[in-house]
């Protein structure tokens, strides 16, 4: 008698064949731009940030290697299972509210317990509709005013980075201007080369950093024992679950369905909240849904048919898993640069975040004044009862919306 294969592993096939015949190759080229831009455009944030709360250079790049890695798994399997063009993405607010925030009394093991709670809540977002609902309760002219008041800072660093030596500065900036009038999307790529030059022609570099880059190519990961703090709590993990929520899950829900693809929004939000759970052990913030690079693999560019283009979030998954490998040889490098400098390829990177925040929050004039408490007493930076100006910024223009609508009735 004839062996037959098990009905599982028949439908595992069939389901695998299915898969191979939607392959594409602008699929697979989408896929690569996604994961290079994604990638290339914000890691320098993510480095910064991971540092600003205290992380060293080993933990930093073991922070971004995990990222790299879990939100391209998690993208993958997520891809694969719906046939959905998912894409997910490190939480790049999130990291630029690090760099706003600084190191939190205890260090980096109570920014790493901040990050292990903004994650149960994203897990319990999804699980427990009512929390979804009362992020989406947040009047979004606020978010948006606390996300601007978050990336203000750094995207001011490009032009301070002039100021602090303009033949190292200068070159970063104008590349990106260049570049950006011509095509948006390589823009902080093209950027980002440039500071590589700088750094080799420019930026003198000890004779043996090469050698320690190439041996450190694949970093090694470091496990970060989370501690946890009221501090941690107030200045990490809620602005980071608010940011992460309304600047990225939700918008890249939206940008889902605004092509046309049925969406599990509570599903999807846990799973992000199980990676980023996984991946905050050994120093990663947040990963979330994308939402720019969402619109790049939903969109017609990867496949002019909508059930094919899943493969393009498939492909930019791999390759977010194989940049994260080189994560060591990355961060190695880019410690030899002067700090401002860095804080200036990530702010380029963040010019139009900031820029569609700033209109978000100010378009509605009706809730323009509380919008701008909310931006200004987050941009000032300032601390009060060891509580973050982003969190003080938010309940300070929500009582100002409040106080207009009890009066304005």
């Amino acid at each position: 008698m004839a062996h037959k294969f098990p009905v599982c592993l028949q439908g595992f096939v069939i389901y695998s064949f299915a898969m191979m015949r939607d392959i594409s190759t602008s699929a697979v080229v989408m896929g690569m731009l996604v994961a290079f831009a994604g990638f290339a455009s914000s890691f320098a944030v993510v480095i910064q940030g991971l540092t600003a709360v205290g992380a060293t250079q080993e933990q930093a790049a073991s922070g971004l290697m995990v990222l790299a890695i879990t939100m391209g798994l998690c993208g993958v399997l997520l891809s694969i299972q719906t046939r959905i063009p998912i894409s997910i993405a490190w939480s790049t607010p999130g990291a630029a509210l690090l760099v706003s925030t600084g190191v939190v009394e205890g260090g980096f093991p109570v920014a790493v317990g901040g990050f292990v709670i903004c994650a149960f809540a994203i897990i319990i977002a999804g699980l427990w509709k009512p929390l979804a609902r009362m992020i989406d309760l947040i009047p979004m002219p606020l978010a948006n005013a606390m996300l601007a008041g978050i990336l203000l800072g750094l995207c001011l660093a490009p032009f301070k980075a002039i100021a602090f030596d303009p033949l190292l500065g200068l070159p970063i900036l104008l590349t990106w201007v260049i570049v950006g009038a011509w095509k948006k999307l390589l823009a902080v790529p093209a950027a980002l080369l440039a500071f590589i030059l700088v750094m080799i022609f420019g930026v003198e570099i000890p004779d043996n950093a090469f050698s320690t880059i190439s041996s450190s190519i694949v970093p090694q990961p470091v496990l970060i024992m989370p501690e946890f703090s009221l501090s941690g709590v107030t200045n990490i993990a809620l602005p980071l679950f608010i940011v992460t929520m309304a600047s990225q899950n939700i918008p890249g829900i939206a940008v889902l369905k605004s092509n046309g693809y049925e969406v599990q929004t509570g599903k999807w939000f846990t799973m992000t909240g199980i990676f980023s759970l996984v991946s905050t052990p050994f120093g990663g913030h947040a990963v979330n849904m994308a939402a720019i690079t969402a619109a790049m693999c939903a969109g017609e560019e990867a496949h002019p048919d909508r059930g094919r283009r899943y493969w393009s979030a498939i492909v930019a998954g791999a390759g977010y898993i194989v940049f994260g490998l080189a994560a060591g040889a990355i961060t190695a490098f880019v410690s030899l640069a002067p700090g401002i400098l860095i804080e200036a390829v990530a702010g380029l990177a963040l010019i139009g975040a900031f820029s569609a925040a700033i209109q978000a929050a100010f378009n509605d004039a009706d809730t323009r004044e509380g919008a701008a408490v909310t931006f200004l007493l987050t941009a000032s930076g300032i601390s009060m009862f060891g509580v973050s100006g982003a969190f003080w910024g938010l309940i300070a223009g929500g009582m100002v919306l409040f106080a207009k609508q009890q009066f304005s009735d």
